[in-house]
């Protein structure tokens, strides 16, 4: 999920701040001013993914140690 605002750490020093001084009453309030841009949903087979993901896995293992320290 992306937020409209990508500045995300910035807007949540924001709010907390706006928290403190009493600009915004409660939680609740900065919820229903949070809207997001766009939300991607996984859709990639579950056997494809493991697949994948195990693939992937193995390729790092074999470059682990490939490079000498003494070089």
């Amino acid at each position: 999920m992306r937020p409209i605002v990508s500045e995300t750490v910035s807007l949540g020093a924001a709010y907390t701040a706006g928290l403190a001084v009493g600009f915004w009453p409660d939680i609740e309030s900065l919820e229903r001013n949070w809207h997001k841009a766009a939300e991607w949903l996984p859709g990639m087979d579950g056997a494809l993914r493991e697949r994948g993901y195990r693939k992937w896995k193995k390729a790092v293992a074999r470059t682990v140690d490939w490079v000498d320290d003494d070089e």
